[in-house]
């Protein structure tokens, strides 16, 4: 993929020789070769054409070279995920769900450590050390599973709070990161889900 630039006919063929010449020689053409495939009357034709691809970046030229040509990699255009907000997520005690969708983003993929289903509002302080403020849209992983230490969106109980999930040997713990909340011990008779894993965050200044 190109950059976006508008270029001639003729350069279009340029740059398509050049890319062939690769492909087939495993070396680009040199200017004289440039010049007998176009029919130029001398190479300074064909540098002219050579310095406009350089200047679209398209190509670099490496001087003194007889084949200094080299295409430019050019990165696509990053893929964007389009998220639904599904509603809001307690960073402090837990708080009833809200499913229903409130906004629909388009995101760079690049903004999560792995793709995310959704986004859920954060409302709360008790995240603040691990950087999750109130106000920020978390994305979320669905997952029923976590490792210990984990930031999850859990379920308690019919309530939806995010934590760091704590696995012990016969218990789960969710633990804050602001130390003016406590820990929430979950209890075996208390309804408890994983519903998610963090995979990031969007603040909208």
């Amino acid at each position: 993929m190109y950059p976006m630039t508008t270029l001639s006919p003729r350069r279009t063929q340029i740059l398509a020789f050049i890319r062939e010449r690769i492909a087939q020689n495993g070396q680009p053409p040199s200017l004289a070769e440039i010049s007998e495939a176009f029919g130029f009357a001398s190479r300074s034709v064909a540098r002219k054409h050579i310095v406009a691809l350089t200047e679209a970046g398209l190509i670099e030229v490496t001087a003194h070279q007889a084949r200094g040509i080299r295409l430019v990699e050019t990165r696509p255009k990053p893929e964007l995920l389009e998220l639904p907000v599904l509603g809001r997520v307690a960073a402090g005690l837990p708080i009833g769900p809200d499913i229903d969708t409130h906004d629909t983003l388009l995101l760079d993929r690049g903004t999560f450590s792995r793709v995310p289903d959704y986004l859920l509002r954060v409302k709360g302080d008790s995240m603040i050390e691990d950087g999750i403020l109130d106000g920020d849209l978390v994305g979320v992983q669905h997952s029923i599973e976590a490792h210990d230490g984990q930031i999850v969106v859990a379920r308690l109980d019919g309530e939806v709070t995010i934590k760091r999930l704590e696995r012990g040997e016969n218990q789960f713990r969710l633990l804050p990161r602001n130390p003016a909340y406590q820990p929430i011990i979950v209890h075996p008779d208390q309804d408890f889900a994983i519903e998610g894993v963090f995979c990031g965050l969007v603040r909208r200044e």
